[in-house]
């Protein structure tokens, strides 16, 4: 390691340990690097323009978040939500259920876990705690733990930002995210279920099969969403980016025109919250850009492949020693910062020990998605924490158990490599 990616890196775990924005603290470790390699401090600048303008694909990340934001803005999540009452909310735990259900089908429309937690996690979790039926520490735990799935059924914006970084494709990343994104919700609603026996909840008064139709009629154009996005990628009709583009659109004729619960004025809202979440994520990717162009001058992947190489590790070994790695950062860094400069180290050790990309991808996103309720450093508990007013502390003390399950889920998606593959070589994929 030179002098100068020393110095780069103690300048950027200084800053984010300070409390400083990653963004801005890749990018100021960054000019300390160039500055002492005494190279045009303008690179910095050219890097960032230059990889985020020339990139059609990171265009869909402003697009499904200004989606999500509409749809959390609108009646949407609460039609949402009445469908998986009557679906799911008989069964003992029953609204811990519909957390779960009801993310992973928000999952098909926002690609953001942030956004689910924040807008239909809030209303569920209102919900669960009214008339005491299930505790405050027990409602944000599940809701936080539902909302990784988020970004792993399509759309997900983590996905795309690593196929920025790796090259592999989205669309069959996309299809890779569908078979876990439903384990996740299974072995979810399954400890759910157990705990819901072992504390004794009450079980809730059961909507009335006659009513089914008419709150799936009220939800079905919502419900939609999803198939119109799969259908427009898969089909062939659209890119990703437009399909982004289409799913802002449809998001914004379902609140206006559908639902009529959106005004110009809220329409504002949601248009600047998004234009400031995009900025946000802008830099970061403008600052990861910066700092794989400094990764690669000084051969950093070549380096750790050579020292792979030199281990004669297993792809299975290997796989299993970076999602402990993973877990690790989880617990220090935020997702976005680890799949944008983390991940590139290790994507060519990956080409050279076989290991596919698309299924590599998979199991790097649901990694750092648990790592979102991983303490300390867990953003989705202090979201949580700042829309309903929750403790950390209780919200901590129960997310444990569902921690565990996502493990075993990811555990499952190492060793079982075809059951992340199967769906997208159903489409064509060969890997």
């Amino acid at each position: 390691m030179s002098l100068a990616f020393a110095l780069c890196l103690l300048v950027l775990f200084v800053l984010a340990g300070l409390g400083a924005p990653i963004a801005l603290s890749m990018i100021v470790s960054a000019i300390v690097f160039l500055a002492v390699k005494g190279q045009d401090l303008g690179l910095a600048a050219e890097q960032m323009i230059q990889g985020i303008y020339d990139s059609f694909i990171i265009l869909a990340v402003p697009l499904f978040i200004v989606a999500a934001n509409i749809m959390n803005a609108g009646t949407v999540s609460e039609r949402l939500l009445n469908f998986c009452i009557a679906l799911v909310g008989r069964f003992r735990g029953g609204l811990g259920h519909v957390n779960v259900v009801a993310s992973l089908i928000f999952s098909g429309m926002s690609g953001s876990a942030v956004a689910d937690a924040a807008g239909i996690g809030k209303i569920i979790i209102e919900m669960m705690v009214k008339g005491g039926r299930y505790t405050g520490g027990y409602a944000a735990a599940i809701t936080a733990a539902s909302a990784t799935i988020g970004p792993i059924i399509p759309p997900s914006i983590p996905m795309v930002m690593y196929a920025l970084v790796s090259d592999t494709s989205i669309g069959y990343l996309f299809l890779a995210g569908i078979a876990p994104g439903l384990l996740m919700g299974l072995v979810l609603m399954a400890m759910n279920a157990w705990l819901a026996h072992r504390r004794g909840f009450a079980v809730e008064e059961p909507v009335p099969l006659r009513d089914f139709p008419r709150i799936t009629f009220r939800a079905f154009p919502a419900l939609m969403m999803p198939v119109i996005l799969l259908y427009g990628i898969y089909g062939g009709a659209t890119t990703p980016t437009e399909a982004a583009a289409i799913a802002a659109a449809y998001a914004f004729i379902l609140a206006a025109v559908f639902y009529r619960s959106i005004t110009a004025k809220s329409l504002y809202a949601v248009l600047l919250s998004s234009t400031r979440s995009s900025a946000s994520v802008g830099l970061v990717i403008g600052g990861a850009l910066i700092f794989n162009y400094i990764v690669a001058s000084e051969n950093i992947p070549g380096t750790v492949s050579g020292a792979m190489a030199g281990l004669d590790i297993s792809p299975l070994g290997f796989l299993i020693a970076v999602n402990v790695l993973f877990l690790l950062l989880g617990c220090l860094l935020d997702a976005t910062t680890i799949i944008l400069v983390i991940v590139p180290l290790f994507i060519p050790t990956c080409r050279m020990l076989g290991i596919d990309l698309v299924h590599f991808g998979v199991v790097t996103v649901v990694n750092v998605m648990i790592g979102l309720i991983t303490p300390p450093y867990g953003i989705l508990l202090f979201v949580i924490n700042a829309t309903t007013g929750i403790s950390l502390q209780a919200m901590i003390r129960n997310i444990w158990p569902f921690f565990y399950a996502l493990i075993a889920a990811l555990a499952a998606m190492i060793l079982l490599p075809d059951m992340v593959l199967w769906v997208p070589r159903l489409f064509g994929y060969q890997g």
